[in-house]
């Protein structure tokens, strides 16, 4: 109990600040601290998600104005639709191919996170490091903007219930690239389209199997 507690607050942790579910940490942690295996830890993972953990980061986030609740209802959506499909392949792949690609996975996002040919433009000064910086013209009710947003969610929601993570990792960059979205509105945007049970799918398909 009392490691599960330590993994759920370091994750907690970095969800506040990241905008992240947590699964990237919880999945490897049960694996590595408690012999879980790959399924056992997603379905696991993914049941946790499914209450509201980040609701007071999302207050938070909301009050400071860096929270947009119309895209993150559609993002919602389309990690619900996706879960589902995620979870089934992940049951469906060989235990050591999944723990390849969610390898694979990892170090992808920790090199997008890290982001070093940024840096390396930055220090030549040939971009901002400002990490404020917002499209203020964004209309959310735009078609390109739901249509965007469903996409996002929806390959987030693949990779959820893949991998057994929140999906923050992936809804957090794309919302920067593809709406122009500040760090900290993606992050709270992430979060608060995460503070829905958009995991049910995914941990009903666990579930189903005997790995959660």
């Amino acid at each position: 109990f009392i490691i599960l507690i330590i993994i759920g607050a370091i994750a907690g942790v970095l969800s506040g600040m990241f905008g992240i579910g947590g699964g990237g940490v919880i999945v490897p942690s049960l694996i590595l601290f408690l012999g879980f295996s790959q399924t056992e830890a997603n379905g696991t993972s993914l049941a946790a998600l499914l209450l509201p953990v980040g609701v007071l980061a999302c207050i938070s986030y909301y009050r400071a104005g860096k929270l947009k609740i119309g895209i993150a209802l559609m993002v919602a959506l389309g990690l619900a639709s996706g879960t589902w499909f995620g979870a089934h392949w992940a049951l469906d792949l060989p235990a050591t191919l999944l723990q390849q690609a969610y390898g694979v996975f990892l170090v992808y996002m920790a090199w997008r996170y890290i982001a070093p040919l940024k840096w390396w433009r930055q220090w030549r000064g040939q971009v901002s490091n400002r990490a404020d910086e917002q499209d203020s013209t964004i209309d959310p009710k735009s078609r390109r903007v739901l249509i965007t947003t469903l996409i996002i969610g929806f390959a987030a929601g693949i990779l959820s219930g893949l991998f057994g993570i929140g999906g923050g990792v992936v809804i957090v960059p794309a919302l920067m690239i593809f709406l122009s979205f500040d760090l900290r509105l993606a992050t709270g945007t992430s979060l608060g389209a995460l503070l829905l049970p958009v995991g049910l799918p995914g941990v009903l398909a666990y579930a189903s199997e005997g790995q959660l």
